[in-house]
């Protein structure tokens, strides 16, 4: 089956490092930058900065490194379809830029949303980055129309697409209202679901970290998973949730979620804050970190902040320091809730599993029951809903010592104890 390879759109970055950015900050947003090109489809041929206090209100860059760019265009012909901003963009700069080069101008969260807009799988997904574009383009319709219109299709386009510059004010905010209203369906949908797993007692484990942590790897090692894994950013986009078992028998339910960036922008935050919902309502979070990545301590403190903004800095956190691997030093020793990992070693996963459990065990209260001879229904039940420390047989008086730990609401350990005071 033959198929034209579709042609990679090329593109330029511009950035500007305000007097508050230091030196390895600025080079880390270039970095991250550069990466959310690639995992959006383009190549970047070059890029551009400039050292100011703030980004020129009207053209974001300087109009002397602006013309300076022209000029190297012109002189060493360096072609390129798109401009990258490294910011968020009024109006009034994504307008003169694209009137300066006379190409598209994409900035920093578009370009995060155009990434969202090609990840969305499922139904939930696609709504929610249509939603954040909308959102996003309702307070930027008046005149922007033009400088983007000559250009349709490829990068920043997709989701509400080539005809969003026809569009009106209200048939936007009509759209945004009825996206809203499905999205409050599949809300109540989840709720249900997760009443459902509350009855059932099922305990809820979610993966959280920094976009391209390594979570997804994590996910398929614990859970047997054969989940989409990548070295992009933002490959897993839709929330993916799947039993496992620790303990030989006690059930778990991990969730993946969507990676967290620095300045994600507060709307695309509440736009998939039901991405997040699984991890929102999780009785802990096993927080993914690439310890090899050279600002990972800039990530934990992203992760950490978004966690609070979400309401979540309650939830307890086990934290996976990742890719030990590709680490030339020796790390620091592991600690109760912190631990040096790769996912490639088998070894490491059965020490999560057992750190996990450990963990769990912490949230749980010690029960101590005897069971008759006749219980093992009864016993592969506690295996499953409860951690079982240890289970004894007693020969004299044909009963099973069992102990281990349990939530405080356990309904099989609160039916044991009736059963027993029942009988005294």
């Amino acid at each position: 089956m033959n198929e034209t390879q579709k042609a990679r759109e090329r593109a330029i970055i511009l950035a500007v490092q305000l007097k508050s950015q230091d030196d390895f900050e600025f080079s880390e947003s270039l970095n991250e930058i550069s990466s959310l090109c690639e995992t959006a489809g383009l190549d970047v041929e070059a890029q551009y900065t400039q050292n100011r206090e703030r980004s020129d209100s009207a053209t974001y860059l300087g109009k002397g490194r602006i013309e300076e760019i022209l000029e190297q265009r012109e002189r060493e012909d360096i072609e390129f379809d798109v401009i990258i901003v490294n910011d968020e963009l009024t109006t009034s700069q994504s307008k003169h830029l694209a009137e300066a080069f006379d190409v598209k101008v994409i900035d920093r969260t578009q370009l995060i949303l155009d990434i969202f807009a090609q990840r969305a799988r499922s139904r939930e997904g696609q709504l929610q980055v249509e939603l954040a574009q909308n959102e996003y383009l309702l307070p930027r319709l008046s005149g922007h129309g033009v400088s983007l219109s000559r250009l349709g299709g490829g990068i920043g386009t997709r989701g509400p697409g080539e005809t969003k510059l026809e569009t009106n004010r209200r048939h936007i905010r009509s759209r945004i209202h009825d996206i809203k209203v499905q999205l409050e369906e599949i809300k109540k949908h989840r709720a249900r679901y997760r009443e459902n797993r509350r009855k059932h007692e099922v305990f809820q484990v979610a993966l959280v970290g920094y976009t391209n942590a390594g979570k997804s790897s994590w996910f398929n090692q614990l859970t047997d998973s054969e989940t989409f894994e990548e070295n992009l950013l933002f490959a897993t986009l839709d929330p993916k949730s799947k039993l496992m078992t620790v303990n030989d028998g006690f059930q778990v339910l991990l969730s993946d979620t969507v990676g967290f960036i620095q300045h994600l922008p507060t709307h695309l935050v509440e736009a998939f804050s039901s991405t997040l919902e699984e991890a929102k309502y999780a009785d802990i979070l096993i927080h993914v970190v690439d310890r090899s990545h050279p600002n990972y301590s800039g990530h934990i403190e992203t992760v950490q902040t978004l966690l609070k903004s979400l309401d979540m800095s309650h939830i307890p956190v086990l934290t996976l320091l990742n890719k030990r691997d590709l680490l030339s030093e020796q790390p620091v020793e592991n600690t109760f809730d912190t631990r040096y990992v790769t996912s490639r070693s088998a070894a490491d996963v059965a020490e999560v599993k057992k750190t996990l459990s450990d963990f769990i065990q912490t949230q749980f209260t010690p029960y101590d029951t005897k069971l008759g001879a006749d219980s093992g229904k009864i016993i592969s039940q506690l295996k499953q809903e409860t951690l079982v420390e240890s289970i004894e047989f007693d020969e004299q008086t044909e009963r099973y010592a069992v102990k281990g730990y349990a939530r405080d609401n356990s309904s099989i350990v609160g039916r044991i104890r009736e059963k027993r005071e029942s009988h005294e």
